[in-house]
């Protein structure tokens, strides 16, 4: 079956040779030697053009045109001179020499290229598995590296698991393969490691076939003199010796991708132990200060002789030092729950006025001698999670009244649009250092002007991310112009006129 090119270089040829079989008319005395040599030089270029075969006939052509118009006697196949039959066969038999030469090099060329590819691809599909960090998909994401670098429709990666097969799909159409198939050739490669240096691949290659009608080649995964599993793959102009090396380029895969999960698992331990370390050396302190208050405020309370008004002082003292505790233990429950994805959302409609109230009402204590301006609209009802936005909104109150001064006030300003609820809390502290509001929000974190505060454990932003995180929402944090810090909220969320009631 001849291609487009095979096809062009053959018709060039014939029209070369008639071209030269006409020669005789326009140059009579023309030798025949010359015309032998110019017809060589057209066999010489079709089988530099095309293939063997097409050279040959070619040849075979050109001597016929050579014998019949330009040996004795010219017009028949008929040849005379003995001298002319040594002629013609020589030139027919360095036509197919040289033709078969061509054909070589041809080859070759062709071999150095495809070679030269296969390093290409081999050298991509290296690098995108270095470039591929993420545990999760990291495999179905490799399957479709080999699929796409070498063309492979239909390619899987196929691990055995506790209870049968965990397989990875990377073509568009699936690479259906029975499991006794995918144990065959796993069993295949246990004993003595051979390698087919023809070939050049390893041994314990098998061919099954497939629903399909056609065949599947699976190549094990080997990690050393390892098998780790088995690539399943419809390879139809492939050879075996790159299936092989793309087989140990994905084995040496599969182990990177276990080993950053092994990586990431004593990463969140480590992480684990540090916020345990973290957070008993914060509960140490932050109990420490109440505790002792609530201590001496006891002991005072016992001398009989103390005044009525230093009475009320003491008491007073205590009972704040107590809520102070109950405040801590609230935030310990609330990240627990936060970590054990135990907070669910229950939607209401509500005003934003009646959210802001909610929140002021939450940590009046912390309130206590200042001023906030509130500016919220009670005539429109978003639909949120009241319960969970006001928790959120209060631990921002109170982390405004904690972090500025105790004789500027707060201002709260909360809206509800199109995109939900949205509420800022901006103080006229002295603002956010820009180096620390990528870590603002993270547990236990403290800044500058925060660990100068003799109370807090660094929990309330990164509470108040988590409740927003379950109710669909975020926080985030700026410096506002001409004020201090400024902490929004944003609680996605459908909006409506609120209802009036007569």
């Amino acid at each position: 079956m001849l291609n487009t090119r095979d096809a062009v270089v053959f018709t060039g040829s014939m029209a070369a040779v008639a071209a030269l079989a006409a020669v005789p008319r326009v140059l009579p005395a023309i030798s025949p030697m010359t015309v032998a040599l110019a017809l060589l030089l057209v066999v010489l270029g079709a089988a530099t053009l095309s293939r063997l075969g097409i050279a040959i006939v070619v040849s075979i052509v050109a001597m016929l045109v050579l014998n019949f118009f330009f040996l004795p006697p010219v017009g028949t196949f008929t040849i005379a001179d003995p001298e002319n039959w040594v002629a013609l066969f020589a030139f027919l038999i360095v036509a197919v020499i040289a033709s078969k030469l061509s054909d070589v090099a041809q080859e070759r060329t062709r071999e150095a290229v495809s070679r030269r590819n296969e390093v290409t691809r081999l050298f991509d599909l290296s690098r995108d598995v270095l470039l591929t960090t993420e545990t999760a998909g990291g495999l179905e994401a490799l399957a479709r590296h080999i699929s796409r670098r070498f063309e492979l429709g239909r390619v899987a990666i196929c691990l055995p698991a506790d209870h049968g097969w965990d397989i990875y799909q990377g073509g568009e159409i699936p690479v259906v393969v029975a499991e006794v198939d995918l144990e065959k050739a796993l069993a295949s490669t246990r004993g003595v490691l051979e390698f087919d240096a023809h070939a050049r691949a390893y041994g314990g290659h098998v061919t099954v076939p497939s629903p399909a009608g056609d065949s599947v080649s699976l190549i094990p995964l080997r990690h050393g003199i390892k098998t780790i599993g088995v690539l399943a793959a419809v390879a139809r102009g492939v050879d075996l010796g790159t299936l092989d090396a793309v087989a140990g380029v994905a084995a040496i895969a599969i182990e990177r991708v276990q080993f950053l999960r092994e990586r990431e698992a004593a990463e969140i331990v480590r992480q684990k132990a540090d916020l345990a370390s973290t957070l008993l050396a914060s509960l140490s302190h932050d109990l420490r200060t109440p505790l002792t208050a609530i201590r001496v405020a006891v002991e005072n309370l016992r001398q009989e002789s103390m005044p009525v008004d230093a009475r009320r002082e003491q008491v007073r003292a205590a009972l704040t030092e107590l809520d102070r505790l109950t405040r801590l233990f609230q935030d310990i429950l609330d990240m627990a729950r936060i970590d054990a994805h135990g907070i669910v959302a229950d939607r209401q409609w509500v005003t934003p006025a009646e959210i802001v109230d909610a929140a002021t009402a939450h940590v009046r204590h912390a309130l206590e001698g200042r001023t906030v301006r509130v500016e919220a609209p009670s005539d429109a009802e978003v639909q949120v999670d009241p319960r969970l936005a006001s928790a959120a909104l209060a631990h921002l109150l109170e982390n405004a009244a904690q972090y500025s001064p105790s004789g500027q006030s707060i201002s709260v300003k909360a809206t509800a649009g199109a995109g939900g609820l949205e509420v800022s809390v901006t103080d006229y502290g002295p603002g956010l250092d820009p180096g620390e509001l990528d870590h603002l929000f993270e547990r236990f974190y403290r800044g500058r002007v925060a660990r100068q505060s003799s109370f807090g454990t660094g929990m309330g932003l990164a509470i108040t991310r988590g409740l927003l995180a379950a109710a669909g929402g975020r926080v985030w944090a700026e410096n506002a112009p001409g004020a201090g810090a400024r902490f929004t909220i944003g609680i996605p969320g459908a909006t409506r006129a609120a209802a009036v009631v007569e």
